[in-house]
């Protein structure tokens, strides 16, 4: 796989020409859309496959993998094209391998139940786990109303292990510290909540849940990893999975309301695996700036690797940019998030060049709208890359995409292109 970045005087033709590989394919390969037009700085993915097939006429995707020795799920991860469904013609081109890869990754998605089925389908190839987002309790330990039966029906199609996500919001969508105080010192509450958690993931067919208690009380952190472990106690024996998500720490000592209670080694043993959170440095009332620093990242994964087993841990990667408008003023400034193929849309309709930082590995731009000067982050194909090289030179279990509402095609292009995909069922 190369990552041909966009020179002035680019063009798609000029691009696969370089290449050597069909336009059509590349086209394909990048789910480019007319009229093709490009920015310098833009990123375009360099598919270099080892082996593939023309269709023909009788063929399905079942015997093709058949006579091939490979399987459909391959097919699907190969040529994003299919979109996670069975449709070929004659003629077409498919991918059936791409050699040596560098590793091999599980994979964890976000996703609210108000995923669009067509992102959904065409992203559950490259999951291991899909995390919906996500159910709550009341006082009494009682789960709060919640249905995703389609998309866990869904996620077993494709051999991707469904995961309820449990968290501490409140009615007006944010995460409650008072919720969880109040749970995890009312024993028959946390006991009452356990319980009907073993139910609903039976009952609606979950493989396992991802606890989610942000802005915890420190003193609270003791009970919120006995919680977590005693969450992992009742579900073990069935054959559930429990994750926990951890804030992005850099010491133990780390000071502030999100940090203090999410004790990075209690929470790491109590749990089967652990999700680090490792965005949202650039965020909605922040200055500009990358969403996911690689330096800043890596400073949070070194830190979780002297704390928990690798072999245990998810690295968060952020699906997502932000736009802030200039001046940034500190408490008045809201930045508007935007989709990583939307900024780059963008960027080309403004006629901006996209830029990129070595040190955040990130890539970047600025345009003017109605008189104001804007400055806009987010992820592209070397980003990815980037993080995905930081978890595989930790021997991480996996990585974890916040969120996966928003189909991103060069991220999974990446993905596949360098690391095998865990499937487990």
């Amino acid at each position: 796989m190369v990552i041909h970045v966009v020179r002035p005087g680019d063009s798609l033709y000029r691009i696969a020409q370089l290449h050597g590989i069909p336009l059509p394919f590349l086209i394909q390969q990048n789910e480019l859309h007319e009229p093709y037009r490009l920015t310098p700085g833009q990123t375009i993915v360099v598919p270099q496959p080892e082996k593939t097939y023309i269709v023909r006429r009788g063929d399905t995707l079942g015997s093709i993998a058949a006579q091939n020795g490979t399987t459909v799920m391959q097919l699907w991860q190969n040529n994003p094209q299919l979109g996670g469904t069975d449709r070929i013609q004659p003629g077409q081109m498919l991918v059936l391998s791409y050699g040596n890869k560098l590793g091999r990754f599980a994979v964890n998605g976000y996703a609210y139940p108000s995923i669009d089925l067509r992102v959904l389908r065409r992203t559950l190839p490259y999951l291991t786990y899909l995390s919906v987002f996500s159910v709550g309790f009341d006082n009494a330990g009682r789960i709060l109303p919640f249905s995703a039966e389609l998309l866990v029906r869904m996620a077993r199609q494709y051999q991707v292990k469904p995961l309820l996500v449990l968290t501490t919001l409140g009615e007006d969508g944010q995460f409650s510290g008072e919720r969880a105080h109040r749970l995890l010192n009312t024993p028959t509450a946390r006991a009452a909540l356990i319980e009907n958690l073993a139910q609903v993931l039976a009952m609606q067919g979950f493989a396992g849940v991802d606890i989610d208690f942000e802005y915890v009380p420190p003193e609270d952190a003791d009970a919120y990893a006995a919680f977590v472990r005693s969450v992992r106690e009742r579900l073990s024996p069935a054959g559930y999975t429990v994750f926990a998500a951890l804030a992005p720490k850099t010491s133990a000592a780390q000071q502030g309301l999100l940090y203090e209670a999410h004790d990075y080694a209690a929470l790491g043993s109590a749990a089967d695996r652990a999700l680090l959170m490792t965005y949202e440095w650039g965020y909605t009332l922040s200055a500009p700036m990358a969403v996911a620093p690689i330096n800043k990242v890596e400073q949070v994964v070194r830190f979780a690797v002297s704390q928990v087993p690798p072999n245990k841990l998810f690295m968060g990667i952020p699906n997502y940019g932000y736009d802030w408008a200039l001046p940034y003023v500190q408490g008045q400034s809201r930045a508007r998030s935007l989709g990583n193929v939307q900024a780059v849309e963008q960027a080309i309709q403004v006629g901006a060049p996209i830029h990129y930082d070595d040190t955040a590995q990130s890539p970047h731009y600025n345009y003017w709208r109605d008189r104001a000067e804007h400055e806009v982050w987010f992820e592209d194909a070397r980003s990815v890359r980037a993080k995905l090289a930081l978890a595989g030179e930790y021997q991480l279990a996996g990585v974890s995409i916040w969120n996966i509402m928003r189909y991103f095609p060069q991220l999974w292009l990446v993905l596949n292109s360098l690391y095998d995909i865990e499937k487990l069922g």
